[in-house]
């Protein structure tokens, strides 16, 4: 974007350098927040604005309400600076359950199909992710999405029973991680490119697994080389802005 700041001129606020209160930020500011889990990103986006009264403020990548995890908000004049950040790789930490599927492909909707699922063991799973997602690889986005068809939403029309015809995108995975085990839950994470839905892995995996998947839980760990570990909740960061 023209006039857009390079990131490494931009001051970065977090726990390893908080923000003062009365500062003025619209010259340029990256906040970054551990969003709650059942906030929108708008919510956090908002909270964040009603706090250091700058006008613009916006997010380098949404977070479904369901996620938990890492928002990088840019207010003032790091909103140009927006789709550099969205370009950078993310890890996602996400629990998987094995054995049932949702519409949404997440626990945002109830359980729709079951299906057994004790024939699964770690191999299969550590198979399954090398084989089919690694790499650059072809992903369908799910009707519960934030794309568009026809002007509308498509998570509008799948709320309406409608399902439409999605053409495949191309995202890359560049490392997957087994961290824990314990059936139906697998923890795994996920290094990847902007675009990628991790609930379509979810689901995706237990059908190649013979069985059903959705995502249960998420976390974003990391956007480049911003970490959710220095990020403060939105109440931390609004009692500092409000109290230094």
């Amino acid at each position: 974007m023209a006039g857009a700041l390079p990131l490494e001129k931009i001051p970065v606020y977090s726990k390893k350098n908080p923000p003062v209160p009365g500062q003025d930020y619209s010259t340029g500011a990256i906040f970054l927040i551990n969003k709650f889990k059942d906030w929108s990103s708008f919510d956090a986006v908002k909270f964040l604005r009603s706090r250091i009264k700058v006008k613009k403020v916006g997010h380098a990548g949404t977070l479904d309400p369901m996620a938990t995890g890492l928002l990088v908000l840019c207010a003032g004049k790091a909103t140009k600076s927006i789709s550099q950040i969205q370009d950078l790789e993310k890890v996602y930490r996400a629990e998987v359950s094995l054995g049932s599927s949702t519409l949404s492909y997440d626990a945002e909707t109830e359980v729709d199909e079951t299906a057994p699922f004790d024939h699964v063991d770690r191999e299969m799973v550590e198979e399954a992710l090398s084989g089919h997602f690694s790499g650059v690889i072809e992903q369908v986005p799910p009707m519960y999405s934030a794309l568009k068809a026809g002007g509308k939403r498509l998570y509008e029309l799948a709320r309406q029973g409608k399902t439409i015809k999605r053409l495949p995108r191309s995202v890359t995975v560049y490392e997957t991680k087994i961290l824990s085990f314990d059936l139906p839950k697998i923890v795994v994470d996920i290094r990847c490119s902007k675009g990628t839905y991790i609930r379509s892995i979810a689901h995706d995996l237990g059908e190649l697994l013979k069985t059903k998947g959705h995502l249960s839980a998420l976390e974003r760990t990391s956007i480049g080389h911003f970490r959710n570990e220095d990020a403060y909740s939105p109440h931390e960061i609004g009692d500092i802005l409000q109290n230094g």
